[in-house]
């Protein structure tokens, strides 16, 4: 059975890694400080293949026993949580990309970075395929994220380049699904309570800007791929549906029957104007490609947020 460490494990995305390993068999050991993840989102899963350890992953990582993959998904993800925990955010970039790194050699495991579109700032090439350097200022609020992002695809890739460490980098672009946090500042997991509530939709400047949004699903199915390929260089996945900001808040008051009218708030610094995967790569590396449209990958997540409450509970205030 193969072994998994998963740090960021009890994250909105890392807890679909989880259930998705432990689906095909391997048994889980999830890691988190629990900074912005939530044992909520792992509190169902009661399988002697899964255990759960608090830790943080700057501090140096202990694991007993052989380890056949790590995947590193510890990161404040959402502009609120990064501009709210700056350091946080770089010294997990940074150190504990190094920790992880240094667990994967030690135990000649298999490493996957969970990288970031924000690598490419806010883009000049459109879309953004993975030979794009980017476009992203260093000293902006922001780029506490998009740096330490940046700087942990160097030092995976130095780990593969000199310790030939078996690594692999996925950029991920916009995903949503169940387990968001309504108020993390993100489009989605902001609109959908709002909705719910026939509040005001909160869109910043004046909607035109862009992302590309993927369900959940479909995004680990494509991480599993890349986990288990031969690649090494960073791979985008994500949807290239591209749709502006306002087009999303109408389609989330369309689909939940919302009565919310849109009001408009500054732009904040340094947001990109634009965000679209190209994913030839994905298609041709991994024969993957997002399978689930939008209005349905709605449906879900909305019922979701519907059945924890419109505020989800204390755990995701």
């Amino acid at each position: 059975m193969p072994r998994s460490l998963v740090t960021g494990g009890a994250g909105f995305l890392g807890s679909h890694i989880c259930e998705y390993l432990l689906k095909k068999g391997h048994e889980v050991i999830c890691m988190d400080n629990l900074s912005t993840g939530s044992i909520a989102n792992i509190e169902h899963v009661h399988v002697e293949q899964f255990k759960f350890i608090k830790h943080d992953v700057t501090e140096y990582i202990y694991v007993d026993g052989p380890i056949d993959y790590v995947l590193h998904f510890a990161s404040p993800a959402s502009p609120k949580d990064y501009l709210q925990m700056p350091i946080q955010t770089l010294k997990v970039g940074a150190l504990g990309t190094h920790k992880a790194l240094g667990l994967a050699k030690e135990k000649k495991a298999t490493f996957l970075l969970a990288s970031t579109s924000e690598v490419y700032g806010d883009p000049l090439e459109h879309p953004q395929r993975e030979d794009y350097w980017g476009n992203v200022n260093p000293v902006g609020p922001r780029g506490v994220y998009d740096e330490a992002k940046r700087f942990a695809e160097a030092l995976t890739m130095a780990y593969h380049r000199y310790h030939g460490v078996n690594t692999k980098i996925v950029r991920i672009f916009n995903t949503y699904g169940p387990r968001m946090r309504p108020k993390d500042g993100r489009a989605i997991p902001t609109f959908i309570p709002q909705a719910l509530r026939d509040e005001p939709l909160t869109v910043f400047g004046d909607g035109s800007q862009t992302r590309s949004f993927c369900y959940v699903d479909d995004l680990i199915e494509g991480i599993y791929r890349l986990l288990v390929s031969d690649y090494h260089e960073p791979v985008n996945l994500g949807n290239p549906h591209e749709m502006t900001i306002k087009e999303m808040a109408e389609m989330v008051i369309k689909v939940t029957g919302s009565k919310s009218p849109i009001i408009y708030k500054p732009l904040p610094v340094d947001d990109p104007q634009i965000r679209q995967p190209d994913i030839s790569l994905a298609k041709q590396l991994l024969d993957w490609q997002p399978r689930v449209n939008l209005e349905e990958g709605l449906t879900g997540t909305i019922a979701w947020f519907k059945q924890r409450g419109t505020t989800a509970g204390a755990y995701y205030e």
